[in-house]
């Protein structure tokens, strides 16, 4: 049950962090805090947890819910900036994915000094990194370049103020269902049972979508904030 708790109290935080991101550096701010979700979501993944509804028990990863941020960016970054400035966020955060593996795997690479303890630990989180960098990738550009060509779809469809929601969540919705087959596929597939690994994509794209759907009211509030452009 803690975990749940837990699990509000961080949603929130990442929620009031993306806020004040944007709200503090505009336009600009919704870059970096993609460069800065695509890394952080990328070491959360490797966490798993028991997540305890009722008396129902289900395994899922971290992450999902910086991974929703990502695509909360690309579509603020489309309703208020346009599809361009949404594909030039896409494109930084997979420069900055890739050149956080590159320095991460050279940095694995320098001979230790006999007493340095952190050697281990920088192995358990990085040496696995490649791979789900790979999944993440492959998820990321196929997901979020799909999130915006249906938002911009959408925006001609539902044009209306209060139409965001339709735009940003059936963008989402559909965009992240891709992502979370993708990214489970490349990266769990086969570390896991097929039970397991069927519980972990289930989990993902929902938790992803409700992320999506709680998100709403933020969204709405984010919208409203008199940013910089650049």
């Amino acid at each position: 049950m803690f975990n749940l708790w837990w699990g509000v109290l961080f949603v929130i935080v990442i929620f009031a962090l993306f806020l004040i991101c944007y709200r503090t550096f505009g336009k600009m701010g919704l870059y970096a805090w993609i460069g800065f979700a695509t890394v952080v979501a990328n070491l959360q993944v490797m966490k798993t947890i028991e997540l305890s509804i009722g008396s129902a028990a289900i395994i899922m990863t971290l992450g999902n819910t910086v991974f929703a941020t990502i695509s909360m960016s690309t579509d603020m970054l489309n309703e208020k900036h346009g599809a361009k400035a949404a594909k030039k966020g896409i494109w930084f955060g997979f420069f900055t994915l890739i050149s956080s593996t590159i320095i991460m795997q050279m940095v694995l690479a320098f001979e230790p000094q006999a007493t340095d303890f952190s050697q281990e630990a920088l192995e358990v989180i990085f040496g696995l990194m490649p791979r789900l960098v790979l999944a993440s990738l492959a998820a990321y550009i196929v997901s979020n370049f799909l999130d915006v060509k249906i938002f911009s779809f959408l925006r001609k469809k539902f044009n209306k103020d209060n139409q965001f929601w339709i735009r940003a969540n059936l963008s989402t919705g559909v965009s992240q269902l891709i992502d979370s087959l993708i990214f489970c596929s490349i990266a769990f597939l086969g570390l896991f049972t097929f039970v397991e690994w069927l519980q972990i994509v289930f989990t993902t794209y929902i938790f992803k979508f409700l992320i999506s759907v709680v998100s709403t009211p933020a969204m709405y509030w984010a919208r409203s904030f008199k940013v910089k452009e650049d």
